[in-house]
């Protein structure tokens, strides 16, 4: 039993691969690599055997073997299986020997190989030709059909079979075959059909299936593996079968093994592999990626120039005319200047320009429909979508901006900045507000000084005539100007200049009154301080710049004369002091008095201008110097390291007015030069110190100094310094004991001081100790009475209860409180309501404090009870009230019956005490001779 698998592929395979769906031919590649077809069946005659191309185009076209590889077939290689027969470059196949026979026929494997490709492998079977009526009978398909031999007749063709090695071939002579040399061709199968299903495929069948039992079986994806049972088998006659229709833009090919078993499951064949390929129908139209494309192309672009690009997708196979898809322009909107202003690649989808006379001012945009259609563009069988492409036409500089006029005019005042005094208008067709039609604006000519300038208006575009520097009407009484106006972008290529982008603009000046104005501002002039007042100083005059306007009067004003010290003529200007001017003064800087003063026009309307006058001021020596120090302290014994005062002087003149100073002790009084000496340090300082072996009492010393400056004349100035003498520490300090000291204070005195200041601590001392004392004799005083007996915490208040049962219609108004006191007062002398108030200034009681000491309780009580019994206004008035009558009888019973709880005697003495309030009580139930 063979252990390799042998495949034969029969006509009847291939025509039923190509003819499955009621006879229509599937769809051809324009270039699908490899041989036109699996298996080539040719007849030949013995006469063309030695030396001839069996295969050759020349004489046999209808059965020669074609391969493309898509590449141009450079250095293809063809290679034969079976040595007798060799390959020519040019892919005939051609007998090698002679007598090689054909009395049964030959199959060998062609193999096709390359550099740019793998190896692709087919089949060819040569056989005799019986008779010549033999061939007649064969029909040749051609290469759509993949070129295979059908049998004429009335009977079908045979179902197409896959044999496992051996079958039908054994003991065959001139049947020469190797092992492994067996190719099994692709099982190709159309997707969407409609069935019936299952549908056979192929009929797979062992050589040994006559001799014992065979179980066939397939595996791979769609048998065994997901997605399951799309294909299937027969298990005892080994046909194959699919299950349901295929869809190829899910899943293109499949790869399925062939097994053959015997009835323990025991291995007879080897597995054979099974490629079937899924046929593409066109069931899928292009599909563009978007369904609205923009592009944009610049006006007056030439032909040819690309627009845009455009492409739809279609999902069935793109290397069958199924999914080659061709574009083409359907409409053009608008048909400006023609309906065809662009053109579209069928294949590759690229838009460009096929005429000329695009112009963004005239047409801005274009509106394309764009229909893409498979099977090459086919309208007839393929399926077809749209999709819109907007054009729009891009802005060049291809219209030079235009001046409205050749000629402007405006006015300006003189003596005017920042105004807009001309206004020029521009036409430009490019698109607003780009670089194409921003206007720029030039002056070219009539303005050498610069006075003008030209803005552009962002909006309007126009360009505003702006004065930038001040015109004087005496000088120009009109401007005229050449303006040149462009484009902020430079004009498209082969565009010229507008003549009328240039334009004059006459600019008339206004005359004005002008403010006078002094020729030299600020003046500057030198004097003297000291300069008495009604001194002229100089004349500050002013000049009226307006020459040719009739002579104006110009009057003089003082604006600021901070110390007024100056006074100005108002017809000629004249400056004359009205005080001393004294450099010194705080209104002075830096030696410089500064003045401002107004001249005035009588011009219509009136104006006016400022001067500023700078006097500079010499200085004079009008100053003394003044001492400095005015105070200092010195040691009461000369000290090596301190022994005297350094002093200085201060003068508010300036050199050579100032110093050196000269410091002298007067001879008046005839003690200071005794204790006193001055010597000399420097030009400006000197020292002051005790002569020698001089002993001064500790305490204030006043020594006078003389100091003179060094002007011409000198002047001098007596000032006295006030100079401390005390003891001093090692170091030349005063000690706090010195310091007292000499503050004018002697020893007794300080010791009286200090005594005094120990007397009043010891007196604020006891004062407190005395306080403290009477404090904790308070706390401990006892009570007046018991606590026990203390009735401010017993007595309660209770809300009226009113009458009795019977006593329900009494009026109220015996009970309310009069509205006023006339009545009372009406009454005569002596007669009053027993229970009315007596109408007297109500006495003052004392006031408790907040928060009362525990031991100032007692006196309080005493101090309210005398204040009580001697009010004759508090109530109950010691008169007899009036109630109201609660009516006979009553339900409660009566009260008479109740008698006191209390047993045994009490002592109700205590009830004189209490004052006249209490008397009756007293009386009642005291003690005494009464009882």
């Amino acid at each position: 039993m063979r252990s390799d698998f042998a495949a034969v592929l029969t006509a009847a395979f291939l025509l039923d691969s190509f003819w499955r769906n009621n006879g229509e031919p599937a769809s051809v590649a324009p270039c699908r690599p490899g041989f036109s077809q699996s298996f080539y069946s040719v007849l030949i005659s013995r006469d063309v055997l030695q030396g001839q191309g069996i295969l050759k185009g020349a004489t046999l076209a209808s059965q020669t073997v074609k391969f493309d590889d898509c590449m141009g077939n450079e250095a293809v290689v063809f290679q034969s299986s079976d040595p007798v027969f060799s390959v020519r470059t040019d892919g005939s196949v051609y007998a090698r020997e002679e007598g090689a026979s054909l009395d049964e026929p030959v199959r060998f494997k062609l193999t096709a190989s390359g550099p740019h490709t793998h190896a692709w492998e087919a089949v060819v079977q040569l056989s005799l030709t019986s008779s010549p009526s033999a061939q007649q009978n064969e029909d040749e398909v051609t290469e759509k059909g993949r070129k295979v031999t059908e049998r004429k007749g009335k009977m079908d063709a045979p179902p197409p079979v896959i044999l496992f090695s051996g079958s039908g071939l054994n003991g065959t002579k001139g049947l020469r075959r190797q092992k492994r040399d067996w190719v099994i061709p692709p099982i190709n199968v159309a997707e969407n059909s409609r069935g019936p299903f299952p549908q056979m495929l192929v009929s797979i069948r062992s050589d040994q299936d006559q001799d014992i039992s065979i179980r066939y079986s397939i595996t791979g994806v769609g048998a065994d593996q997901p997605p399951n049972e799309v294909f299937s088998i027969d298990p005892e006659i080994g046909k194959m079968f699919v299950t349901k229709p295929l869809d190829r833009e899910h899943r293109s090919s499949y790869h399925l093994r062939a097994h053959a078993v015997d009835m323990n499951g025991n291995q007879v064949e080897n597995p054979i592999d099974l490629y079937i390929f899924v046929i593409d129908m066109n069931d899928n139209r292009p599909e563009f990626k978007n369904q609205v494309y923009n592009g944009s192309v610049d006006e007056g672009s030439r032909p040819g120039t690309y627009v845009m690009h455009l492409s739809a997708f279609d999902a069935d196979d793109n290397t069958t005319a199924n999914g080659m898809v061709r574009y083409r322009i359907l409409s053009q909107t608008p048909h400006s200047p023609i309906p065809n202003m662009f053109t579209i690649n069928s294949e590759t989808g690229d838009i460009v320009t096929v005429a000329p006379g695009l112009d963004r001012e005239k047409v801005s945009q274009y509106t394309i429909i764009v229909q893409a259609t498979d099977m090459e563009g086919n309208l007839n069988f393929g399926l077809s979508n749209t999709a819109t492409a907007i054009i729009t036409v891009t802005d060049i500089n291809d219209n030079p901006p235009m001046l409205t006029s050749r000629t402007f005019s405006g006015e300006v005042p003189e003596n005017r900045v920042d105004l807009v005094v001309a206004n020029l208008t521009v036409i430009d067709a490019d698109q607003p507000h780009s670089p194409n039609w921003n206007a720029i604006y030039r002056i070219i000519s009539g303005d050498p000084s610069g006075h003008f300038t030209i803005r552009t208006d962002p909006i309007s575009n126009d360009g505003m005539v702006t004065v930038v520097k001040p015109v004087d009407f005496e000088m120009n009484r009109a401007f005229m100007l050449t303006v040149v106006v462009s484009n902020q972008a430079h004009l498209a290529s082969g565009i010229q200049s507008s003549l009328q982008s240039t334009a004059g603009v006459t600019i008339s000046v206004q005359d004005v009154n002008e403010p006078p104005y002094f020729p030299t501002n600020p003046k500057h002039i030198r004097f003297e301080e000291g300069v008495p007042a009604g001194t002229s100083l100089t004349t500050f005059s002013a000049s009226d710049p307006d020459r040719l306007q009739m002579q104006q009067i110009i009057r003089y004003l003082k604006l600021n004369d901070p110390a007024d010290w100056l006074s100005i003529n108002g017809t000629n200007g004249q400056i004359i002091t009205t005080a001393i001017l004294d450099r010194e003064s705080v209104y002075v800087k830096n030696n410089v008095y500064e003045a401002t003063f107004l001249a005035i026009d009588n011009g219509s309307p009136e104006a006016s201008g400022t001067g500023t006058l700078q006097i500079s001021l010499i200085d004079i020596n009008d100053n003394p110097p003044a001492l400095v120090p005015r105070e200092s302290q010195i040691c009461e014994r000369m000290n090596k390291n301190v022994n005297g005062v350094n002093i200085t002087a201060a003068d508010a003149d300036t050199d050579p007015n100032a110093g050196p100073f000269v410091f002298e002790l007067p001879n008046y009084p005839t003690s200071i030069r005794r204790n006193w000496t001055i010597s000399r340090i420097s030009g400006d300082y000197a020292r002051l110190s005790l002569r020698y072996q001089v002993y001064l009492e500790p305490g204030m010393y006043e020594v006078p100094i003389v100091v003179s400056d060094s002007g011409n004349p000198p002047l001098s100035n007596r000032s006295v310094i006030k100079v401390k003498v005390c003891p001093c520490d090692e170091h030349g300090d005063c000690t706090t004991l010195g310091a007292v000291a000499a503050a004018g204070l002697g020893t007794g005195a300080i010791i009286s001081i200090l005594i005094c200041i120990i007397i009043l601590l010891c007196m604020v001392l006891l004062f407190v100790v005395w306080i403290k004392r009477r404090e904790k004799e308070r706390q401990t005083k006892q009570l007046l009475i018991d606590p026990e007996d203390d009735v401010r915490d017993n007595i309660l208040k209770y809300d009226e209860e009113g009458g009795g049962e019977e006593d329900q219609d009494y009026d109220l108004s015996q009970l309310q409180q009069p509205d006023s006191l006339d009545h009372i007062i009406s009454k005569p002398p002596g007669v009053r309501r027993v229970d009315e108030r007596p109408i007297i200034p109500e006495s003052q009681y004392p006031i408790r404090p907040v928060v009362p000491h525990p031991g100032d309780i007692g006196d309080f009580i005493h101090e309210g009870l005398r204040a009580a019994d001697n009010d004759p206004t508090a109530p109950p008035y010691d008169s007899l009230l009036v109630f109201d009558y609660e009516g006979s009888g009553s339900t409660a019973g009566s009260v008479s019956s109740l008698n006191s709880s209390s047993t045994g005697d009490q002592d109700y003495d205590y009830l004189n005490d209490w004052g006249p309030r209490f008397k009756k009580l007293a009386d009642m139930y005291g003690g005494g001779a009464d009882d």
